[in-house]
């Protein structure tokens, strides 16, 4: 008979294989929602590590990277100070693994105020008003009658929660003083159920069952072991014989000393009767099995095996990379639609409290949770550096923005993001880009002496010939970069280490180029460069190793002589040291780190060739 196939009830049915019928098996399939009590999710989090890294490294990467403060120097430092005495970071990353574990937890924003059941008046905290902040989880705080209003700012809210203190007294506490954070939000409001359907479910209650499936494996794997190689003893009439007695307890007193006999010597001693073999199970594919097992906890907690495994990618060129990204990309989603929120009251106090206002122009961003590396930063800088002389003008074009608007924002975006080490002690020391420009009187004064009559040997020693330009500094401490080569197989150094400042084949008035000194120059004329920052070693014109390196000294030096009408007749320009022309492989080279001693400037014309 041939099959009957047919539709039935909006699915496919097939009568002879029973799919789609009552009879078919996977119809006995069906979801059920077992809560998981307190014990457990406590049991499971402090004996297994599964549980212990799915709570702990979603929240521990949210909190890693931190945030950075945008406001003026002054602002930012007590804003930072306020939030080291308060501990927020640690509270909130707290308060994020509990409420991962729980279901929900809150941080209370405590500022001293009496009654707790009144809601927070952030306007009223002065400096210094924000006392502590505290983590309590959904198990002491309970959710109180849910705010069924629609115009309230609260809606959904416990309209109060209720903390039992100390001598069993009943604290109410209103949801503005709390930032509440929650585990696994449930996807559904039935008022039906109150202020029981406030807080959410653990993370580990979708979870569970693919880690308790990894740990069952992993566990009879681990029982397998024991069994991974058995030596079987043939006797002649051995079950006949177990009648006796005195044959049990012969047999077992032999054997034992064989098998003792065996450790000691590797001998085993047999009757000529007796057979001897062993057998040893196979554990070629359980490695996989075990894999395939822990790759579904990873998708099921939606953390990449690379992070939650510490284990290195597989396949043929695989680094892992696009799967962190995209994890990563979900946890900065996270902290913009639901951390920055829950924490909004916070940081209102939070300012309040370091400064003792709300200036308007202060907020801060979250930072990049990737981590890039040397060569990446190298390149994010000088594409800032590059921007950056954009924006400043120069060859004859006027300037884009406020040499002092942009002097300032370029301070605050290097030390930020740290690409220039010792950045803030050096600007106190020198003053910034536009401290150092000339004054409207200045401008004025020096318009009025080129107009003045100048004797003819004051004029020749001010308006020199026009020459090409050549313009370096010598590397000071060269036996520490050779050190250095030499330690990382870099062969033939070039004889005259040097950091090139400006290669210009169109002829200039050197007077014009200024002198070194405005650049961060000290008395005796050298310039050091501090250890840190961005760094990279890479193949360069007809070098094939040359070392780059961040220096805003000498970025705003070149670009002071390049608008003293001098050309670059390079594409666009780096500091680096020139290293060999001798092959090499630079990806395998650590770039140098420490400090770079350069000295005085030297000025020369090009030498063509």
């Amino acid at each position: 008979m041939a099959n009957m196939i047919s539709l039935v009830r909006d699915s496919l049915t097939n009568l002879v294989s029973r799919m789609g019928t009552g009879r078919d098996k996977a119809a006995s399939s069906f979801y059920s929602f077992t809560p998981l009590s307190d014990a457990e999710l406590l049991a499971a989090y402090r004996t297994a590590w599964l549980p212990r890294k799915i709570i702990d490294i979603p929240a521990f990467d949210s909190v890693r990277a931190w945030r950075d403060w945008q406001a003026d120097g002054e602002q930012i430092e007590p804003i930072e100070a306020e939030e080291n005495r308060l501990n927020v970071r640690g509270k909130v990353f707290e308060a994020k693994v509990k409420a991962r574990l729980w279901g929900g937890a809150a941080i209370h924003i405590g500022t001293g105020d009496a009654n707790l059941a009144d809601p927070l008046n952030i306007d009223r905290i002065g400096k210094g008003g924000l006392k502590y902040a505290t983590v309590l989880t959904r198990r002491v705080l309970k959710a109180g009658e849910i705010e069924r209003n629609v115009d309230s700012e609260f809606y959904g809210l416990p309209k109060t929660f209720s903390l039992t203190s100390a001598g069993n007294a009943q604290v109410d506490i209103h949801p503005s003083r709390l930032v509440i954070f929650q585990g696994n939000a449930l996807p559904d409001d039935d008022p039906t159920l109150g202020a029981d359907n406030f807080w959410g479910d653990s993370v580990l209650q979708s979870v569970v069952g693919a880690i308790k499936q990894a740990d069952g494996t992993a566990a009879n794997i681990a029982s397998l072991v024991f069994e991974a190689k058995i030596d079987i003893i043939k006797v002649p009439n051995f079950m006949a014989s177990l009648a006796s007695e005195d044959y049990k307890a012969k047999i077992l007193e032999r054997y034992t000393l064989a098998n003792t006999a065996k450790g000691i010597n590797g001998t085993l001693l047999l009757d000529k009767e007796e057979e001897y073999e062993q057998k040893s199970a196979s554990f070629a594919t359980l490695p996989d099995v075990l894999d395939r097992f822990l790759q579904i906890v990873s998708g099921a907690a939606d953390i990449p095996a690379t992070r939650l495994l510490g284990q290195a990618p597989a396949g043929m060129n695989a680094t892992g990379e696009s799967d962190l990204r995209n994890y990563y990309d979900r946890l900065s989603a996270m902290q913009q639609v639901e951390m920055t929120p829950a924490m909004h009251r916070l940081d209102e106090a939070l300012i309040r409290s370091a400064l003792g206002s709300r200036p308007v122009d202060v907020y801060y961003e979250w930072a990049p949770l990737w981590g890039m590396s040397e060569k990446e930063k190298a390149d994010v800088f000088k594409t800032k550096a590059d921007a950056a002389r954009a924006l400043a003008g120069g060859n004859g074009q006027p300037p884009l923005l406020p040499i002092d608007a942009l002097s300032e924002a370029l301070v605050n975006a290097f030390v930020e993001d740290g690409s220039l080490p010792g950045l803030e002690a050096a600007i106190e020391e020198f003053g910034t880009l536009a401290e150092q420009e000339p004054s409207e009187e200045e401008l004025g004064a020096s318009a009025a002496n080129q107009n003045a009559v100048v004797p003819p040997q004051r004029k020749a020693a001010n308006d020199a010939e026009p020459r090409t330009l050549y313009v370096r500094r010598d590397v000071v401490n060269v036996a520490e970069i050779k050190a250095w080569a030499t330690a990382q197989g870099i062969p033939d150094l070039v004889p005259d280490l040097h950091v090139t400042i400006v290669y210009s084949r169109t002829p200039i008035d050197w007077i014009r180029a200024g002198n070194a000194s405005e650049w961060g120059s000290d008395q005796g004329g050298t310039l050091t460069i501090t250890p840190g920052g961005p760094r990279v070693v890479e193949p360069l014109g007809n070098m094939t190793a040359a070392l780059m390196f961040a220096s805003s000294q000498l970025c705003w030096r070149h670009e002071e002589i390049v608008r003293a009408g001098a050309s670059h007749d390079f594409e666009e320009y780096q500091p680096h040291i020139s290293l060999t022309k001798v092959k090499v492989d630079v990806a395998a080279i650590e770039p140098y780190r420490g400090k770079i001693v350069l000295g005085p400037e030297v000025f020369e014309e090009v030498e063509e060739g």
